[in-house]
């Protein structure tokens, strides 16, 4: 009771193992629902990293990029913290309940990251169609200018699409009855999760997309001086 069950599992094997000695012939077993949770624990090691697996494919096949793959998969970590942090918040322990609600989580963090990304790609390509028009290259000050516009002025439709999540999971937070428990401890590291993930979609991915596209300008720049010195007009 207010304990999880693996845990009180554990410290009862310490002391069998530490004040019984078996004879011969004889030995323990640790069934019931503490069999059924190692069964669904040797599972989800394997469900875990397939679904992981898939996501950065599904990723790579949209963007044809591992950089920018790459950049999605960061929102999966921040969008864990808020899940670990609500859930110590409300006192649920680890379960295989919450395991399918950050898998659930896993999907939807990536899916707030593959909206920013979109906006800020669609914005930098305008902005470099733009300049190649004018027959200009693009500077560091057009690469700021499309991640303001890419990311401040596009807040709206990710919001409303994090809002849209979390207004059919909050009730699940408010229901009782028969398989509320299970249901909530689904729904709270969605929720957190949800909400860390938010802050990582709105500031850090920007910020990130912005070293990564200024080290490629640097490289594009290089290669175009060299060609130039070694073909001069």
């Amino acid at each position: 009771r207010d304990r999880d069950l693996g845990g009180y599992v554990a410290d009862a094997q310490k002391a069998v193992q530490a004040s019984i000695a078996f004879p011969p012939g004889y030995y323990v077993v640790w069934s019931g629902q503490y069999e059924y949770l190692e069964r669904a624990a040797a599972r989800l090691r394997i469900v875990v990293p397939v679904t992981l697996l898939i996501i950065f494919l599904l990723l790579y096949l949209n963007f044809r990029s591992v950089a920018e793959t790459l950049i999605v998969m960061l929102s999966l970590p921040f969008a864990l913290v808020g899940g670990l942090w609500l859930m110590w918040w409300l006192g649920f322990n680890l379960s295989v309940a919450v395991a399918v609600g950050f898998i659930a989580l896993a999907g939807v963090a990536a899916e707030t990251g593959v909206v920013m990304l979109i906006y800020l790609n669609h914005a930098f390509e305008a902005v470099a169609r733009r300049r190649a028009a004018e027959g200009l290259a693009v500077t560091r000050e057009d690469l700021h200018d499309a991640i303001m516009e890419g990311a401040v002025e596009r807040v709206r439709p990710k919001m409303m699409t994090v809002v849209a999540i979390m207004a059919g999971l909050l009730p699940i937070m408010w229901s009782s009855g028969t398989g509320s428990e299970i249901m909530q401890r689904i729904a709270v590291p969605m929720i957190g999760g949800m909400v860390s993930s938010t802050v990582l979609t709105l500031v850090v991915i920007p910020a990130i997309f912005a070293l990564v596209e200024g080290w490629r300008m640097r490289s594009r720049n290089k290669h175009a001086a060299r060609n130039l010195a070694a073909n001069p007009v």
